[in-house]
């Protein structure tokens, strides 16, 4: 399979191509810039593509542009759509990665697909709003959304939640500045993530939405307990009112029946790598680029 891959220098990205190589696919890495429309035409009219996993976006929440989630995540989604148009054959599948940000704080838990979005933020308004742009697309383009949880892995950046945490544990710091305590994720691994996606290229129905979980949700300071076991080390937690965002999602925990249901039709399942080990990794690559 000949996949186009956007975002492929990002963290996710990187661990997509590499799995998706070691499973023989052929993985083309777009360089355009996706708000340059004219860039992205002559570029992807170039190649042939079987597949399609859009990854660029603007993933961290705290991003200081709010704009910029926008343009990217929801322009730049359309002006990819419109490039993809315009391929002869079209591709099999073209698969949005959206976020499950847009549940907000759902009356539910676990949360599925059906649960109505209440996004709290821009981030998650960005991508849900993606999600409605690319439904005008859905008669003429094979789409699948996912809708990834919380997940993490060495590599992901230092702005994120886990890996600020693995940092200031590994350099054996005695304090770090955090938002809520009280907050409940999955924690997943990045590689579990990106090996949905390629299942999701196979077997997803076009049209259809799935949630990329595990069910497993844990409070913040269940991670910060797991990290002193791992490293000795003791480290005090201090809230800083300015890290505790408005209206804080407090519990995203997912509802993966749909995806398992489709995995067992093709006779496969998803491996997620405990969290403990997830954080051995990253702690054992600190220094690692």
């Amino acid at each position: 399979m000949n996949i186009l891959l956007t975002g492929a220098e990002g963290f996710t990205g990187r661990y997509f191509c590499e799995i998706a190589r070691s499973a023989g696919h052929d993985v083309s890495l777009l360089e355009a810039n996706i708000l340059d429309r004219r860039a992205l035409q002559i570029e992807i009219s170039a190649i042939h593509v079987d597949a399609v996993v859009h990854l660029a976006a603007i993933s961290f929440i705290g991003h200081a542009d709010s704009n910029a989630f926008y343009s990217t995540n929801v322009i730049g989604t359309m002006n990819l759509l419109d490039a993809l148009l315009e391929l002869r054959p079209l591709p099999n599948c073209v698969l949005l990665a959206s976020s499950a940000n847009v549940y907000g704080n759902a009356q539910a838990s676990p949360i599925n697909e059906v649960e109505p979005p209440a996004p709290v933020n821009h981030y998650a308004m960005s991508k849900l709003a993606m999600e409605h742009m690319s439904r005008t697309y859905m008669d003429r383009l094979p789409i699948v959304i996912a809708r990834p949880f919380n997940y993490t892995g060495h590599g992901q950046s230092g702005n994120f939640l886990i890996p600020k945490l693995v940092n200031h544990f590994a350099q054996r710091s005695q304090a770090i500045k955090l938002g809520n305590l009280h907050i409940e994720r999955e924690f997943n691994d990045v590689r579990m993530i990106c090996t949905a996606y390629m299942e999701l290229l196979r077997h997803g129905v076009p049209g259809d939405i799935y949630n990329i979980c595990s069910g497993q949700p844990y409070a913040l300071t269940h991670v910060i307990e797991l990290l002193s076991l791992l490293t000795d080390h003791q480290i005090d937690a201090q809230v800083d009112p300015a890290l505790v965002r408005a209206n804080e999602v407090l519990r995203l925990c997912g509802d993966d029946s749909k995806l398992r249901a489709l995995l067992k039709k093709q006779g496969t399942d998803l491996l997620n790598p405990p969290l403990d080990e997830t954080l051995q990794t990253m702690l054992s690559n600190i220094n690692r680029v």
